[in-house]
Order: structure tokens, then C-alpha cells, then sequence
């Protein structure tokens, strides 16, 4: 048998194997269904979406539970810490306060204001009284000291198109488990609706962030914040929307600091919004005979 018929002979009998079961495996997968519906809608509505709810929350007033992760990989150890019991009071256009209380004592253990711009804040266990900018300009080894009030705002409500800014939408798909406790998994179609800035005096745009819809009901589940570096600076996911009056918020919300190896867990108890807050709700006294450390 020349060399020419016997390559061929054993290509076929490859094809034979294959297409007759012979050397093949099958083995089983996790199934995957579609969502009951799948919207499509243009970039401009997405926009106005977007727009409309961040505009519709004018005040907040939210009871939460907490609870913190540390350490990762880098450190070789994960620390959690024991969920903490508060409020989150914010007012546009950027006042935030974030009361704790500490675990099985109803004591303060966190307190921290901001006024949009420079921020307070008191640790009573520790005895310790910080101010500081809500602009993070010299990291610090410590991750907590880099949780700046910024950080819950932008995750508590997802902006929209702002002056100046640019904004784009590709389309992919996700797959996840609405409920862990059944062996049930949803392959869905997203948006990805991404904000720039353009760089000044070049063609480039510096992506801000992304924000990951569901198609089933286009509301965000994920939210992908990046620095002036193009590093991603806080990825927020959304979980288990439930109506808070006239308005649709998630009651889960989970913020990572990947840079810092820090996450935070909000679980929404209680939400009231759009209601009056005053002034007094967002002071936060420091005592004149205490030292305050300044943070950059």
C-alpha cells in the first residue's frame, strides 16, 4: 500500500471511530435555562434608564446589616468580621452618613459623615477621631483607611451620563443560580453599558465604569468602578430586588476592593426614601480634647 492510500485509509478510520461512538466520552453538565423573557432595547433608552434611577432617589434612609472580609491571596489568610447592625443616611447631592453599632451590644462603632468633599469620622472602641478628603490621593497599608465615603455612595446609587462623558454598550450573557438552595441555573442575556472620559489633547477614552444590566428586567446587577489607572477600583454586585415604596432597590449589596483585599456585605433591612433629613442627621461632633488624625 503506497504511503498516499495509507494515510487515507487511517483518516478514515478515524471518522469511522468517531462517527460510531468508538473512544468517545459523554459526561454530564450542569443544564442551563433562558430567562422567561429577554428584552432589547436601543442605547438611548438604556441611558435614560439609568438616568431616571438615579434621579428618582433624592434621600435614603436605610437600616443594614454589615459584615466585613479581609486578606486574600496576598496575605495568605482571610479575616471576617462579625456582621455589624446600623444606618446609612444619604442626601443628594453629597451627604452620606454611616452609623454602626458593635455586635451584641448596642454601642457605637462606627460613625462616619461627609459632606461630599471632606469627611469625619469616629471610632469609640478604639478611641480614635479621623478627618479627611473623600479623594483618595496616598493609599494606605491599612484597607479600611481607604474605604472613603465615596465608595458606599457610588455603590448605593449608579449614576448616570454626566457632562462631558461619553458612553457605549456591547452585549454578552451570564449564567447564575437564583436560588443556591435548587440545582437551577439561568444563562441571560446582559448589556454592558460602559461610561468614558476623553483624555485631553488625545484620541483616547478612559473608561470610568460599567455597569452589567440583566435582560430579563434591565436592572443592574453589577457595577465595575476603575481608577485613574484603568485598574479596577470597586466591583458592587446587586441581589434580591424588592420594591421599597415606589421604587425597585436591591436589598443585597456586595462592594469589593480588590486592590485593597476588602469586602463589604450591605443586607438592606429597612429602606425609606425620598423622606425630609435634616441637617442634625449629618453632624458628627468630635470632642475638643481628643487628638483627630488627618488622613491625605
Amino acid at each position: 500500500m503506497t504511503t498516499k492510500k495509507l494515510g487515507f485509509a487511517v483518516t478514515a478510520g478515524v471518522l469511522l471511530f468517531s462517527l460510531t461512538g468508538c473512544y468517545q466520552t459523554t459526561r454530564s453538565v450542569q443544564k442551563t435555562h433562558p430567562p422567561s423573557q429577554v428584552l432589547t432595547v436601543s442605547l438611548d433608552q438604556l441611558v435614560k434608564q439609568t438616568d431616571a434611577r438615579y434621579d428618582a432617589i433624592k434621600t435614603m434612609n436605610a437600616s443594614v446589616d454589615i459584615s466585613a472580609t479581609t486578606g486574600g491571596s496576598k496575605e495568605g489568610q482571610i479575616t471576617e468580621t462579625t456582621g455589624f447592625t446600623g444606618y446609612i443616611l444619604l442626601r443628594k447631592p453629597g451627604d452620606l452618613r454611616v452609623l454602626l453599632f458593635a455586635p451584641f451590644a448596642h454601642v457605637r462603632a462606627l460613625d462616619m459623615v461627609t459632606d461630599g468633599s471632606t469627611f469625619k469620622m469616629a471610632i469609640p472602641p478604639r478611641n480614635r477621631f479621623i478627618t479627611g478628603s473623600n479623594v483618595l490621593t496616598t493609599p494606605s497599608k491599612n484597607a479600611l483607611e481607604n474605604l472613603r465615603p465615596g465608595v458606599f455612595y457610588d455603590s448605593l446609587l449608579i449614576q448616570g451620563l454626566q457632562k462631558g462623558q461619553f458612553v457605549s454598550v456591547t452585549a454578552d450573557d451570564r449564567t447564575y443560580q437564583p436560588d443556591p438552595a435548587k440545582k437551577y441555573f439561568v444563562q441571560e442575556p446582559t448589556y454592558e453599558l460602559s461610561f468614558h472620559q476623553p483624555v485631553e489633547n488625545s484620541v483616547e477614552l478612559k473608561t470610568l465604569r460599567t455597569v452589567h444590566l440583566g435582560r430579563a428586567n434591565l436592572l443592574p446587577f453589577q457595577q465595575d468602578i476603575y481608577d485613574a489607572d484603568g485598574q479596577l477600583d470597586t466591583q458592587t454586585t446587586y441581589e434580591n430586588y424588592q420594591k421599597f415604596g415606589d421604587v425597585e432597590f436591591p436589598s443585597k449589596i456586595t462592594i469589593r476592593r480588590p486592590k485593597d483585599q476588602l469586602s463589604l456585605t450591605l443586607t438592606i433591612t429597612k429602606l425609606t426614601v425620598n423622606q425630609a433629613l435634616g441637617d442634625d442627621q449629618f453632624e458628627l461632633k468630635i470632642p475638643d480634647n481628643v487628638k483627630v488624625e488627618k488622613l491625605p
